[in-house]
């Protein structure tokens, strides 16, 4: 007989609070991040009540998903549209932190089979749908227009005619692209992972793509980094510090690695139509506002 005591079973939701954790963690940073942003970029101007679902908007941009913007005036006319700006800036906060909350477990381990690794990514997936469902469906809000009280309100009283204007997010698009983003993190952080126990047949895989997935990410980053401070810089000696820090917490990715690229001879195309949302660098707008230039 055994002179030891039989381990208690395992219970069922081994594994589902450390989900939770990095699932709500990397969700809460980008909404940290995300919210400051905005309201740098104006959201005190926002009508009451409207911060919330612009917040959960900038979230779901931020994990690739879409959102429809629309305009109605009863009868009279109507518009509708679609934004797919990626804040680049909150994206890459909550991919760096969902990695290393993914990758933290499993350097505990001496040993990680294909079934745990599996079974570890499906409980962040499943608890990540949610989270990007539940911010899908917050996504949306819209707004009544006022007329004014000259003749156009005259005349929009007389034919009953409120108009607004809002946007919701497409769901079922943005919680499919999501899953997508999440998968990438997730096998970027696999990729560039040193020390993590991985299955045999992963570690092989690993062994020859690690050092490019390293070296590529390392140039993504440094490109943040000397993008930040020269956009630092500019924030204290050439004013208008909130447009700065608006661009610094939603776009600076979109700025360094648009530079990076053209640097190392990409060749990007540009096209705006209307008034921009978000910040953006005034010499990025001139030129894509004029009408013969839009390649870069």
């Amino acid at each position: 007989m055994s002179a030891h005591s039989p381990s208690p079973p395992r219970s069922p939701l081994h594994g589902w609070v450390p989900a939770l954790v990095a699932v709500v963690g990397s969700l809460a940073a980008m909404a940290v991040v995300a919210a400051l942003g905005i309201w740098a970029a104006g959201a005190a101007d926002l009508p009451e009540g409207a911060f919330g679902p612009v917040l959960a908007a900038v979230l779901v941009l931020a994990v690739g998903g879409t959102v429809r913007l629309s305009g109605d005036a009863g009868g009279l006319a109507g518009t509708e549209g679609g934004l797919t700006a990626i804040p680049l800036t909150v994206t890459l906060t909550g991919a760096l932190l969902l990695g290393w909350c993914f990758l933290r477990p499993l350097h505990r381990r001496t040993v990680v089979g294909a079934p745990g690794l599996a079974g570890w990514a499906a409980r962040i997936a499943v608890l990540w749908l949610l989270a990007v469902l539940g911010l899908a469906l917050a996504a949306r809000r819209t707004f009544e227009v006022s007329l004014g009280d000259d003749l156009l309100g005259d005349l929009g009283e007389l034919f009953g005619v409120r108009p607004t204007v809002g946007f919701a997010a497409d769901v079922l698009p943005t919680v499919l692209i999501g899953l997508v983003w999440l998968a990438g993190v997730l096998v970027v952080a696999i990729l560039v992972s040193r020390g993590a126990p991985l299955p045999p047949e992963l570690m092989r895989f690993q062994a020859g793509a690690r050092p490019a997935a390293r070296a590529t990410l390392g140039l993504l980053l440094a490109a943040v980094a000397v993008a930040l401070v020269v956009a630092l810089v500019v924030a204290a000696t050439k004013g208008h510090a909130a447009e700065t820090f608006a661009v610094i917490l939603l776009g600076l990715p979109n700025v360094a690695w648009l530079g990076l690229t053209v640097g190392l001879g990409a060749t990007w195309e540009g096209r705006v139509e209307g008034p921009f949302g978000l910040p953006m660098p005034r010499v990025l707008d001139e030129v894509l506002r004029t009408p013969d230039v839009s390649e870069l």
